[in-house]
């Protein structure tokens, strides 16, 4: 695998022993399991029976995939070391990806009228692709509603926290004003404010027990520094407190009398229940909960402080009791209209339609609210990707579903028709209809148009999602938190 680094030729060269390596240096590195040999960045190294062993993370790749290596597993014929004044590509982010060239000269202008066909008159229209129309509708939308009163930013260096609002382009990736690709956005109530510490970038815990599961976590998470010496960790599944042994854990069973989580069951059809917990009258759970959480989710952060935050826990149930599939928390009150802060399918779950339930929960409650919803941006790779398939799939349902007239006209339905619907945001319509490339400009009017392929692509991923929220089956009243303590 070829990588493009922009780094000085003079800083690159033959290492003839690993001796040499420090933390920062890059090199091709074996990946576990794989014969692949990308490129990888050495975040930290320890000695352990008298060889050395080596924390990488691969560039390009999630950190997820961060791994120690022994000096076997390592390619020192071409070796990137630091730059000479000490600064590391990535280093303030945490994520050490190379940075990108990316140009933004100037807004996004208003793009020209589409021109009738010349030639003569009366002929039709050319159509003509309405994504820069709507691209260009939504940044002023946007613009106009994330305007702040213009401020002159004093010289020197600027810190994140001065940086005006980020304007999303194309709704994918978040670009600051200067044209660089930024780091998560620091408003938002659990995005993570990420720091240059080799701790916090590193896997602090090998192994976790939850109920019938081993599972092997993907990131730091801030358990208790004597815990994380230990070759796993016991978690209880139904109280989610943690213990180092499973001696201890069965001690901590024989006293837990928690068969589900905390909180009021909202939702139940079949084995599948959801549990609504308030982060202030169940402190402690929330907590724990936000521990495990962060074992698997990396631009999300801990706060202690769950008091302004609902969690909603999905459940399956056997004779044992409810365990715990999957998660998402919201605010109580939300300035932006979030209808989603964190969400989670533990890793057992995964890649069964967990996700999507989820999702589908979090508009189903927005519908009872009568309101629309958007889930805190950035969102995780998965969690991006669980989204998009969301929408598209709730989006197209609609559109298959809609009937001719009883003139024989074509059906029409407006952007706000769906976001009533299904309580999705416009700008999350409109961003899905330009990733499918469905929607296209003519004759001064916006079409839909969907080939057989799309329709028929459609059906199959619908047959796959065998589980499905019921309306019926949610007993739930939303609550105006303005008028009580929260």
């Amino acid at each position: 695998m070829k990588q493009k680094i922009d780094i000085d030729e003079d800083v690159s060269s033959i290492c003839e022993s690993t001796a040499s390596l420090t933390e920062g240096c890059r090199l091709s590195v074996r990946m576990h399991k794989t014969e692949d040999w990308p490129l990888a960045e050495v975040v930290s190294i320890k000695e352990l029976e008298g060889k050395r062993q080596f924390y990488v993370h691969y560039v390009d790749f999630n950190k997820r995939l961060d791994e120690w290596v022994t000096e076997e597993d390592l390619d020192t014929r071409k070796v990137q070391f630091p730059r000479r004044d000490g600064t590391q590509t990535g280093a303030s982010t945490g994520v050490t990806t190379p940075k990108k060239n990316l140009s933004v000269t100037g807004s996004v202008s208003r793009p020209t009228s589409p021109k009738p066909s010349g030639g003569g008159g009366g002929g039709i229209g050319e159509m003509v692709s309405g994504n820069a129309v709507l691209a260009a509708a939504l940044q002023k939308k946007i613009n106009r509603k994330r305007k702040i009163n213009s401020t002159h930013l004093p010289p020197g260096p600027v810190h994140p926290e001065c940086l005006p609002a980020f304007v999303a382009v194309a709704g994918t990736e978040e670009i600051s004003q200067d044209g660089k690709i930024v780091t998560p956005r620091q408003s938002g109530s659990m995005v993570s404010i990420h720091q240059d510490d080799v701790v916090t970038r590193m896997k602090n815990i090998e192994m976790i027990e939850l109920g019938r599961h081993r599972i092997k976590p993907w990131y730091f998470s801030p358990y208790p520094q004597e815990l994380c010496q230990m070759p796993c960790i016991y978690i209880c599944e139904f109280c989610l407190k943690y213990r180092k042994s499973r001696k201890c854990l069965e001690r901590h069973l024989v006293k837990c009398h928690l068969r589900h989580p905390p909180g009021n069951e909202i939702y139940r059809k079949n084995t599948i229940s959801f549990f609504e917990i308030d982060g202030r009258k169940n402190k402690v759970y929330a907590q724990n909960l936000c521990l495990l959480a962060k074992l698997f989710l990396d631009h999300k952060t801990l706060y202690y402080d769950t008091d302004p935050f609902l969690f909603y826990v999905m459940t399956e149930y056997d004779a044992r009791g409810f365990h715990i599939v999957g998660y998402f928390s919201k605010e109580k009150e939300s300035t932006e209209d979030y209808n989603v802060a964190c969400i989670l399918t533990m890793p057992p779950y995964q890649r069964k339609g967990y996700g999507k339930l989820l999702i589908e929960f979090s508009y189903e409650l927005s519908k009872f609210e009568g309101k629309t919803g958007s889930p805190e941006k950035p969102l995780s790779d998965l969690g991006l990707l669980s989204y998009r398939s969301y929408w598209a799939q709730t989006i197209l349902e609609i559109f298959i579903s809609q009937k001719p007239t009883s003139d024989g006209e074509k059906p029409t339905i407006t952007i706000n028709d769906i976001c009533e619907v299904t309580s999705i945001k416009k700008e999350d319509v409109i961003s899905t209809l330009q990733n499918l490339n469905l929607i296209n400009y003519y004759k001064g009017q916006y079409i839909v148009c969907i080939s057989r392929d799309i329709i028929d692509q459609h059906k199959k991923a619908m047959e796959k999602r065998k589980i499905r929220i019921d309306s019926k089956c949610l007993h739930w009243t939303p609550k105006d938190w303005s008028k009580r303590s929260k």
